[in-house]
C-alpha cells in the first residue's frame, strides 16, 4: 500500500487513521497533528470533581457509523437523560418550554395566536426561487418572522454559533431543503413521511433532527483516548506541518522542526484555516479558496453550583437564546441534568456558550470578564444570584466552520482544483457536515475510497 499521510488529529484525522489500519499492519501510515494534545475541539476537563466538555459534548445516536465505530473500540456510549428532552427557549424575559409536539405547540404560549395561524400558511407558502437561500430567509419565507425569530435562529446559534442571514439552508441543513423541493412544504413531507412510515410499521419522522444525544460516561474525549491507543506509534504529536511539495508524483511534508515525511497520499484533516496555510505556496488558488469558509470565535464557560444555592429546577436540556432578545450569551446546558457524574455529589454544572459570528468581541475577553458576565446573564434569566463555587473557560478564537452562502460553488471548486493533484485529499468538518457523526461517516467514505484505489 502507498505511504499515507494524515494531517491533523482531531477527530476526523483519528478515525481515518484508525479505519485505514484495520487493513493491517503492512499499511504504511502517520498521522501528524500540530499540538501535545489530540482531539482538536473535542477535550473533556476533569477539575475538583466536576467533568467538563470544552467543545464538543455528544453525538445523536441515530446514525449508525459512530455506534459502529465505539463497538469496534469496545466503548460503551452514554444516552442522555429523559429529563434532557425538554429544553428551553429564552423568550420575553422568561424560559419558556420548546413544545415536543405538534399539538402542543398549538397550544404553546412561545408564540403568539398569529404567530401559529401562520406557520399553518406554511402548507401553501411558494417554494423558493434561490439557489442558495440564507436559513433566514428561508424561515421567514417559509414560517414566518416570529417563527424563525423564536426557533430558527437560536437553533442556527445552538449548531453554528452562526448568523442565519449568511448560513446557506441547503449546506447547514440539506434534508431540510430537499423535503421542500420534494413535498414543496415541510408540514406536507412531515404528514406523508410519517403515513409512509405507519404502514411499513416504523417509527415516523419528529420536528427535529431525531436520535438522542449521547456520550460516555467519562465524556467525549474517551473516543479520543480509545484512537489514540489502538493507533500507537503512528500518532505524532508535536509536529507542525508548515508546508507541502510535490516532486516526481510524491508529496513532501514539511514540518517546523525542520524534517520531512515523504508520501504518496496526503490527507489534510486539519481545519479549513490550517489546510490553507499549509497550501499556501502550494497551490495559492487551493489554499485562497479554503481560505474563505470563516471560524468565528466562542467561548465556553462552565460553572459549578451548590444545588440547594439554585431556586429552580433544572430538570431540562438548558435554553437558547434567540438573538432578538439582546443577551450576551447563546444559551446555557445544564449538563449536570443531561449526563451523570458531570458534577459532585450536591453540585450541579452549567455550561454555557457565548461569541459567534454576530458577536464575536464578546468571546474575546479574559476569562474573569467571562465568568462575570455569564454569572451575570444567568442572575438574569434563571435567577441565580450567588456567585458560582467552580469556574472554568475555554477560548476559541477559531470555533465552529461556517457554511455560508456559496457553500456548495465553493466545495465544488475546491473539488475542482484537487483533481489536479492525485493522492491529496481534504477531510473535517469544514466541509460537509460539523457533527462528529458527519466526520465519522465522511472517514469511513474516504477510507473505503482510498483502500478501493489499492486494490484496483
Amino acid at each position: 500500500m502507498d505511504r499515507i499521510v494524515i494531517i491533523g488529529g482531531g477527530i476526523s484525522g483519528l478515525s481515518l487513521a484508525y479505519l485505514l489500519q484495520r487493513e493491517g499492519p503492512s499499511v504504511d501510515l502517520v498521522l501528524l497533528e500540530a499540538e501535545e494534545r489530540l482531539g482538536g475541539k473535542i477535550w473533556t476537563d476533569r477539575a475538583e470533581g466536576f467533568l467538563c466538555e470544552s467543545g464538543v459534548n455528544g453525538f445523536l445516536n441515530n446514525k449508525p457509523k459512530t455506534l459502529e465505530l465505539s463497538a469496534e473500540l469496545s466503548l460503551s456510549p452514554l444516552k442522555s437523560s429523559d429529563a434532557a428532552r425538554k429544553r428551553f427557549i429564552f423568550s420575553n424575559g422568561q424560559l419558556c418550554p420548546l413544545p415536543e409536539s405538534p399539538p402542543a405547540f398549538f397550544k404553546s404560549d412561545l408564540l403568539s395566536v398569529w404567530g401559529r395561524i401562520r406557520i399553518i400558511y406554511e402548507m401553501f407558502a411558494p417554494r423558493g426561487d434561490k439557489d442558495d437561500e440564507s436559513l433566514a430567509d428561508f424561515g421567514r419565507r417559509r414560517l414566518g418572522r416570529e417563527a424563525f425569530e423564536k426557533l430558527i435562529d437560536p437553533m442556527a446559534s445552538g449548531i453554528y454559533a452562526g448568523d442565519p442571514g449568511a448560513l446557506s439552508l441547503k449546506s447547514c441543513f440539506p434534508r431540510i431543503h430537499e423535503l421542500e423541493m420534494e413535498y414543496g412544504s415541510l408540514i406536507r413531507a412531515m404528514i406523508k413521511l410519517r403515513m409512509k412510515a405507519k404502514k411499513e410499521g416504523k417509527a415516523g419522522p419528529g420536528a427535529g433532527p431525531g436520535g438522542v444525544l449521547t456520550s460516555f460516561p467519562e465524556g467525549m474525549e474517551t473516543l479520543i483516548l480509545a484512537l489514540k491507543a489502538s493507533l500507537g506509534n503512528r500518532v505524532r504529536p508535536r509536529s507542525r506541518v508548515t508546508s507541502l511539495q510535490k516532486t516526481g508524483g510524491r508529496y513532501t511534508v514539511c514540518l517546523q522542526d525542520g524534517s520531512v515525511v515523504e508520501s504518496d497520499v496526503v490527507v489534510m484533516a486539519a481545519p479549513a484555516h490550517a489546510a490553507s496555510e499549509i497550501l499556501r505556496d502550494f497551490d495559492a488558488v487551493l489554499s485562497r479558496s479554503i481560505s474563505e469558509i470563516p471560524y468565528p470565535p466562542v467561548s465556553v464557560v462552565c460553572m459549578g453550583y451548590r444545588k440547594d444555592r439554585i431556586g429552580r429546577s433544572l430538570e431540562g436540556f438548558g435554553f437558547l437564546v434567540p438573538f432578538r432578545e439582546g443577551r450576551r450569551i447563546l444559551g446555557t446546558l445544564w449538563d449536570s441534568s443531561i449526563f451523570p457524574n458531570r458534577a459532585p455529589e450536591g453540585f450541579v454544572l452549567l455550561r454555557t456558550m457565548l461569541g459567534g459570528a454576530r458577536a464575536s468581541k464578546l468571546a474575546a475577553q479574559d476569562e474573569g470578564a467571562l465568568v462575570d458576565m455569564v454569572a451575570g446573564e444567568l442572575a438574569e434569566i434563571m435567577g441565580i444570584r450567588v456567585q458560582p463555587d467552580f469556574a472554568r473557560v475555554y477560548i476559541h478564537d477559531k470555533a465552529i466552520p461556517q457554511y455560508t452562502i456559496g457553500h456548495q460553488e465553493r466545495l465544488d471548486t475546491i473539488g475542482r482544483l484537487l483533481e489536479k493533484h492525485k493522492g491529496l485529499h481534504l477531510s473535517g468538518n469544514a466541509y460537509r457536515g460539523i457533527s462528529v457523526n458527519d466526520c465519522i461517516a465522511n472517514s469511513y467514505r474516504l477510507a473505503g475510497e482510498l483502500t478501493a484505489g489499492e486494490k484496483n
